[in-house]
């Protein structure tokens, strides 16, 4: 009797101790993440301030003032299919905005290229299915819908904007985020010194100096590459450490609502990807579900669309990291990513007439795919890579 009661004891006492160790090791992967934000962000002022130091010419070979949109566009789109992550890309942008070297209206065309590139991911995911008829066209159809939001999106928006330019010399994206940000960085007044941003501060100078022992271009150049290296490496970590603690999360939140509506799914894809700071993690946990038949393209959609708002989390976190003259410029950079996205929304989900384009594009693509595995790889190359590189090589032997 004693010995039952002790053996119901021990048993009943297990979850709890297992789920003690859950929550434990959820607020140590927490902390971890906050840290690597931290130096996340200094790798933001870093980056600004080693461009700032070598002067806004330094970079006029690539960009500058006057850098054609095309340019821009295709900049981001290689930038985001070689670092596989838009977040690394507008974290970037945000950099070079507030150092004054890229301005906002040059900027717009590269957050739009980093929205297209960030889709190769699920995309290349799909092609692990490509041995399964079946399986392939409802994966690839999956992931390529995101493609054509992405494409649709920049093919409206972006002669929206250059237009709006050359009507009232100003594109609306850019319009509504200026007015915005200016009330965004006037908050608190001038006077008010936000504690985070002097910790920000300190961390920066204190790169530069463990870079003291460097002097004149050769500093600011390595105190840019630094930037650079803590912003792509801290994202990963933090990527990595919130995979590890949060992907049997995600695919049971995931599973939870995938009957729902188009908005629900939609938030929920917003709040999974602005939790794992990776809108590649949201959207290749739905190509295997989706190639497996347990969901439809239909229900992916609008998940996909979430993730593309929650990704633009990171750079709205890297415009806070920015102080001084560029720091509403910096902010109007990281709206811009936001606005495009929920534009793209209005324009390609809400209508329900145009929602359905993006999902007919995936689907022919798919059926041409599964015929022919030679389309699909050379889709992935062609778009992804070799036609950006060729037309940017062009420009710039054109220029």
């Amino acid at each position: 009797m004693n010995g039952s009661t002790e053996q119901a004891a021990v048993g009943s006492s297990a979850p709890r101790r297992a789920s003690g160790q859950d929550h434990w090791q959820l607020l140590w992967s927490l902390i971890k993440v906050a840290v690597l934000l931290y130096i996340f962000l200094v790798g933001v002022g870093c980056l600004s301030s080693g461009i700032k130091g070598l002067g806004k010419g330094a970079m006029d070979a690539y960009m500058s003032a006057d850098m054609n949109p095309l340019v821009g566009l295709i900049v981001g789109i290689l930038a985001t299919t070689l670092v596989q992550s838009s977040s690394v890309t507008t974290s970037l942008i945000v950099g070079l905005v507030a150092s004054g070297q890229v301005g906002v209206a040059q900027a717009i065309p590269m957050v739009m290229g980093a929205n297209i590139g960030t889709t190769v991911t699920n995309t290349i995911a799909s092609l692990a299915h490509a041995g399964r008829g079946e399986e392939f066209r409802r994966a690839f159809a999956a992931a390529t819908c995101h493609d054509f939001f992405n494409f649709l999106a920049v093919l409206t928006l972006l002669p929206l904007e250059l237009l709006g330019r050359v009507v009232a010399g100003i594109g609306p994206l850019e319009y509504l985020s200026h007015g915005l940000a200016q009330r965004l960085a006037g908050i608190g007044g001038t006077s008010y010194k936000s504690p985070l941003k002097v910790m920000f501060k300190a961390g920066v100078k204190s790169v530069e100096w463990l870079l003291s022992w460097l002097d004149g271009h050769t500093a600011n150049i390595a105190l840019a590459v630094v930037g650079c290296v803590l912003i792509f490496v801290t994202l990963a970590l933090v990527v990595k450490v919130m995979r590890g603690v949060m992907m049997s999360r995600v695919e049971r939140f995931v599973n939870r609502f995938l009957g729902s509506g188009g908005l629900v799914a939609m938030f929920v894809g917003i709040v999974v990807t602005a939790a794992v700071q990776s809108s590649s993690i949201t959207t290749s946990i739905l190509v295997p579900l989706a190639g497996a038949g347990i969901v439809t393209l239909t229900q992916v959609y609008p998940i996909t669309l979430g993730a593309n708002i929650g990704t633009t989390v990171t750079a709205l976190l890297a415009a806070t990291a920015v102080s001084g003259d560029q720091g509403a410029a910096a902010v109007q950079v990281a709206l811009v990513h936001l606005f495009f996205n929920l534009a793209g929304i209005l324009i390609w989900y809400v209508p329900p007439f145009t929602r359905r384009l993006p999902l007919f594009a995936a689907r022919r693509l798919a059926d041409v795919a599964v015929r022919s595995k030679k389309v699909a790889i050379a889709y992935v190359a062609g778009m992804f890579y070799g036609l950006p590189a060729a037309l940017f090589l062009l420009s710039r032997a054109l220029s």
